[in-house]
């Protein structure tokens, strides 16, 4: 190995090491896990008691049920966080709490608003594409506290969210749209937080 070919590895591994440091580590790979059995569990639900939106009734029967597992989403995930920041967090990873935070912050704002937004309109078809894109926009706002091969997974959300929005209602609302997506998207983003934990510890 020439002097240059080492110099390169070692920045690679100082960058490596730094990126391990900038990750933050209240995010809980459990709790995206129990947000993906949520999000599953409310597809079947859907399936169950509406499984194709046809009437105003159907829409916000649709949008009880999606809020109501985001809702528990956000409690576990944020409950997680909150037990991590009061029991394990540094000063400098509770300023990394702050930064996800403001990072995140604004892409949940738009979501609700446009969310309720739609409802009061009664324009269900567009909740989907709004809900993911959001989602999508999060992520990648706070992807470099995130395990860094979650980066495609962001920009899954993004692209479907955009996709969806053209989608026909009938097949944006579809149970297994929601179920599918964000029930398997954050079980992968745990399956990917908690590897590097292991990783980090190992």
């Amino acid at each position: 190995m020439t002097d240059l070919e080492r110099a390169l590895a070692d920045i690679a591994e100082v960058r490596e090491r730094l990126g391990q440091v900038q990750r933050f580590k209240g995010y809980s790979g459990l709790a995206a896990l129990a947000s993906g059995v949520f999000a599953i569990a409310a597809g079947v639900v859907q399936w169950l008691l509406v499984p194709a939106v046809t009437t105003v009734h159907d829409g916000r029967l649709y949008f009880a049920i999606w809020f109501a597992c985001c809702a528990a989403s956000v409690v576990v995930n944020y409950s997680a966080i909150a037990h991590w920041y009061v029991n394990d967090a540094t000063a400098r990873e509770r300023w990394q709490t702050a930064s996800v935070g403001l990072g995140i912050l604004p892409a949940l704002l738009l979501g609700a608003a446009l969310s309720f937004a739609l409802l009061r309109a009664g324009i269900f078809g567009l909740l989907p594409g709004v809900w993911f894109g959001c989602y999508g926009v999060g992520l990648i706002a706070s992807r470099t506290m995130l395990p860094r091969a979650v980066a495609p997974l962001c920009v899954g959300f993004l692209v479907a969210g955009a996709l969806l929005l053209f989608a026909p209602p009938a097949l944006a609302l579809a149970p297994w749209v929601l179920a599918g997506g964000f029930g398997c998207g954050q079980v992968a983003i745990g399956v990917l937080v908690i590897r590097e934990r292991e990783g980090v510890a190992a």
